[in-house]
């Protein structure tokens, strides 16, 4: 008969309880594993709280799907889709669907704990979530891009839902993807659902001001962090990566408030002009063109020489990892406003935090999309929208209270700003999961 010690279990209850799969271990390279550093590192302000802590560490749910479509040649392709949701203690999950040839399932995991860090930093009643296909769209016809969303939407439908999780846009989805996506939706529950995705056409439930909102919320805690600061918008040096809707409409606010935009970034190049660039002419050309490239009213410079612009405000707003341990010793900014998400790798945070460089994260500055597409799901369930004025004045409003509770826990704290929005959000998704308790 076996002893008493040899029945003992080779591995403590609590072992199992704090032990990670290996493709949620802090180890695995990726976007997950930077945003696990990330709740680490705020895990001592936590409190009472910190019992709960490992509920940020695992998304509640994932969710991966084979995307099989007919090709306009005939043939079949097969795509690879993923669903993930963060965490819903809040409400339902909240964030984007992208499509882009790179996409993975540690990025798509990591995407959707930042949304649910973001949401609860301005406070809307979302969860986090985030979806994305590992295709190119640009190898695709219109059609065969319909087929990809249609089928996509149906295989993930099983989790989605306007109380349950909510996509819209992300990096190369756009209004028409929404479109397709909520009729898709619509069409397999009988009957019209506007809420399921927000960022949609106004014609079809979209709200006012949602295409301009992500960048207008850049532009706006740049603005409130300058009140901070002492710096002077409108003599600043300004110098943005990606110039999609988020850096370009950052710009175009910039620029309107007398600061200098000198250099911009995206897929077709880098320009710079010291005296600043016509940002109105520069946006009419990437409308026209799809790119930077070829724009004659400035100077073309190497991509990698992009890190070393003088600047007083630099706004990396194109894919995660752009700022790393390799470049933030060259940046001359006084200022990086995050209007990507994950664009900074904590190795790169430390180097600017010791060289003096404020860092607004992500998590609170790229924040105004989400929000007004909560004002779009409000509207939505109601049936009475809004102007766009007072889409945007709400917006201000709520961009400008979180900024300040955030600043505030930073001086109170002393340290980061991006450490004090994540002990502002994980203390209110944590009391909630407190709250709540665990069913059954």
């Amino acid at each position: 008969m076996p002893t008493p010690q040899a029945m003992q279990p080779a591995t403590s209850p609590a072992a199992f309880t704090h032990a990670l799969p290996s493709y949620l271990n802090p180890e695995h390279l990726g976007p997950w594993g930077i945003y696990l550093q990330q709740v680490d590192r705020v895990t001592p302000y936590l409190g009472s709280l910190a019992r709960w802590v490992d509920t940020l560490k695992r998304p509640k749910r994932t969710l991966i799907v084979d995307v099989p479509i007919h090709l306009d040649n005939g043939t079949v392709a097969h795509f690879e889709g993923y669903r993930v949701q963060h965490n819903t203690s809040r409400g339902p999950g909240k964030g984007g669907v992208r499509f882009h040839q790179d996409v993975t399932l540690s990025e798509v995991m990591a995407l959707s704990a930042w949304m649910s860090i973001k949401n609860a930093a301005v406070n809307v009643p979302y969860g986090g979530a985030k979806g994305g296909i590992r295709v190119d769209p640009r190898q695709l016809s219109k059609g065969e891009l319909e087929r990809v969303t249609r089928r996509y939407t149906s295989e993930i439908g099983i989790i989605i839902g306007p109380t349950k999780d909510i996509p819209a846009p992300d990096v190369n989805t756009n209004e028409q993807v929404m479109a397709w996506m909520m009729d898709t939706y619509s069409m397999n529950e009988g009957s019209t659902s506007t809420g399921v995705v927000t960022g949609k056409p106004v014609d079809l439930g979209g709200s006012l001001g949602r295409r301009e909102a992500t960048g207008r919320g850049v532009f706006t805690v740049g603005v409130e962090a300058a009140k901070h600061t002492g710096m002077d918008i409108s003599t600043a040096r300004v110098a943005v990566q990606g110039f999609g809707n988020v850096g370009g409409v950052a710009a175009k606010l910039f620029a309107a408030a007398g600061a200098r935009v000198v250099a911009v970034q995206d897929h077709g190049g880098t320009l710079y002009r010291e005296a600043g660039l016509d940002v109105a002419a520069l946006l009419a050309h990437v409308a026209q063109h799809g790119s930077v490239a070829g724009f004659a009213q400035a100077e073309v410079i190497d991509n990698d020489a992009f890190w070393d612009v003088p600047c007083d405000i630099l706004i990396p707003a194109a894919l995660e990892q752009q700022i790393t341990q390799a470049n933030a010793g060259r940046i001359q900014a006084k200022m990086v406003i995050e209007g990507a998400n994950g664009p900074t790798t904590p190795e790169a945070d430390d180097i600017l935090h010791d060289r003096g460089i404020l860092v607004l994260p992500d998590v609170i500055a790229n924040a105004g999309g989400v929000t007004v597409s909560y004002f779009e799901w409000v509207q939505d369930f109601s049936s009475f929208f809004w102007s766009e004025d007072e889409i945007n004045a709400r917006l201000v409003k709520i961009m400008q209270d979180a900024f300040a509770a955030v600043w505030q826990v930073a001086d109170a704290n002393k340290v980061s700003l991006r450490t004090a929005t994540f002990i502002v959000a994980c203390k209110r998704i944590l009391h909630a999961r407190d709250l709540r308790g665990l069913y059954p």
